[in-house]
């Protein structure tokens, strides 16, 4: 048995996502998880990098030392928490907190802080991190990456299906039942980040508890004719997308052309925004899915989850509990796989979905010992055959 941990922190910036998976052959299974809540002083300061800002690489640093030392907090609970050792651990896959991702820039980027070289020399276990730029390297999206771990552990020889994750951003992974088919996916758009933003300005809430406050308002179609416009939603995959283009500054640039509309009503539209987009793009490009598997926090939003049934009548919308994996933790549970990938020497990405132009070993390896990682590693002469 060979145990990985994957670690996220999500746009939502609530808590530091742990997940603690055993690998047996081909086999994933989550053995323990743990969410470590962010205090509201760090929270308040990454939201406060999402945007320019004074004195902000200082800022930057600063915070980039104090993620890296939550993360190995996260770690050491859940290792605590499971009674293990850190000698049991294979590896840690580690996302990050992502700041900025500029995938269509004349300088594409994706930053994602978190020191590395802090939750390796405070947990003692090697640490794989910044998955994203090899493949931006390449020519991609460096976005979505969880799409490759969708195929591997969800693909169905007996179902089309769509996986749906909606996390801060919302993207899909389309599966036929032929393996042999490109999979297919990216960012949609929206997911909870604008609902969240909404509600914790109003309700001084993170998050709008299953849905309770928009199911009482109600959808304004005229902003949401507005909001749909927006030229992201019209472009052709591979794309990817994140708070950088979907934020509360965003929101207010329409609503100045509505007045006296109600902070609840405008929540109902935005649920309504991440329904329809998550809809359509099913749509477009799966019409023939049979089964839509939901994760991430938006599973827990029960009004979300009416409003994309009312869109999508003809699909079977479950959580991916139905399939074997806790929704909650597939995206933590994708970066502990993204670490065995990256040292078993086998791509992480999906050239079809993030659009690079061939399959990568992703992420920067930062070994707990001298003999953690040989360069006589196979990935590093494998890498060779993927050009």
């Amino acid at each position: 048995m060979r145990y990985y941990i994957g670690l996220i922190s999500g746009t939502s910036l609530d808590a530091i996502d742990a997940a603690l998976v055993s690998f047996n052959s081909e086999h994933c299974e989550l053995q323990q998880s743990l969410a470590l809540p962010i205090a509201d002083d760090i929270r308040e300061q990454a939201l406060s990098l999402l945007h320019p800002g004074d004195n902000e690489l200082a800022r930057l640093c600063r915070l980039d030392v104090q993620l890296g030392r939550l993360f190995a907090e996260a770690v050491q609970a859940l290792l605590a928490q499971a009674d293990l050792a850190s000698s049991a651990i294979c590896a840690i896959g580690s996302h990050g907190q992502t700041l900025r991702h500029c995938p269509d820039d004349a300088f594409p980027t994706s930053l994602q802080i978190g020191d590395p070289n802090i939750i390796v020399e405070r947990t003692g276990i090697t640490t794989v991190a910044d998955f994203r730029r090899r493949d931006m390297a390449a020519g991609g999206q460096g976005a979505p990456l969880v799409p490759a771990f969708h195929q591997a552990m969800l693909q169905d020889s007996r179902y089309n299906r769509v996986i749906v994750n909606i996390g801060g951003i919302a993207n899909i992974t389309v599966l036929t039942k032929d393996p042999a088919k490109p999979v297919i996916g990216f960012d949609t758009g929206p997911g909870n980040a604008l609902l969240d933003s909404w509600t914790q300005q109003h309700l001084q809430q993170t998050h709008d508890k299953e849905g309770q406050w928009a199911a009482g308002g109600t959808c304004h179609q005229g902003l949401l004719d507005t909001l749909v416009k927006d030229p992201y939603f019209s472009l052709a995959p591979p794309k990817s997308t994140g708070r950088e283009t979907f934020n509360l500054q965003w929101l207010e640039q329409s609503l100045q052309n509505f007045s006296g509309l109600q902070a609840q009503d405008i929540q109902a539209t935005l649920v309504e925004l991440t329904a329809m987009t998550i809809a359509q793009a099913i749509l477009k490009h799966s019409p023939d899915a049979e089964q839509v598997l939901i994760c991430g926090g938006g599973n827990h939003n029960t009004f979300l989850m009416q409003r994309l049934a009312a869109h999508l009548p003809e699909q079977t919308i479950q959580s991916t509990r139905s399939a074997g994996i806790d929704p909650d933790w597939v995206e933590a549970m994708a970066f502990a796989w993204l670490a065995k990938q990256t040292l078993e020497g086998q791509a992480g990405n999906l050239a079809s979905v993030t659009g690079a132009q061939h399959p990568l070993i992703l992420g920067g390896i930062y070994p707990a010992s001298m003999d953690a990682v040989s360069l006589r590693h196979p990935g590093y002469r494998k890498q060779e055959s993927f050009r």
